[in-house]
């Protein structure tokens, strides 16, 4: 959350330490965070897109479980044990509105995951 809305111009500014913390924030892992911060000054925002895609497909598949698992369902209530890493919590009263989004974090999910459960081009 620290880190929300900087900008490029100041994530590429940041100190090696600051954007490996601001990395991790967002995705969990140690590995890809430090690699993403390493790639810096990053030109555009696809550059960094294209190169986190790139880290992502070499990481290992459990590599990208833990990655995963610390992305809770958006939607979850704020605190619960699914959420307990999630940024910005989305929440709201109604159960129709967090049905709604449980199914599409299942159709994201399906999309993610091969017909066997594995990893395909997300």
């Amino acid at each position: 959350m620290l880190h929300q809305g900087i900008g490029l111009d100041a994530f590429n500014e940041l100190s090696a330490r600051k954007a490996l913390h601001a990395l991790y924030e967002c995705c969990g892992s140690v590995v890809l965070a430090g690699d993403l911060a390493g790639g810096r000054p990053y030109q555009s925002r696809d550059e960094l897109f294209r190169r986190a895609d790139a880290l992502l497909y070499a990481l290992s598949e459990s590599s990208v479980d833990t990655i995963l698992q610390a992305s809770p369902h958006i939607g979850q209530p704020p605190r619960s044990a699914m959420s307990h890493a999630e940024h910005c919590s989305v929440w709201d009263q109604r159960p129709e509105v967090r049905n709604e989004l449980a199914k599409i974090n299942r159709t994201r999910l399906e999309r993610m995951l091969g017909p066997e459960g594995g990893y395909h081009n997300w």
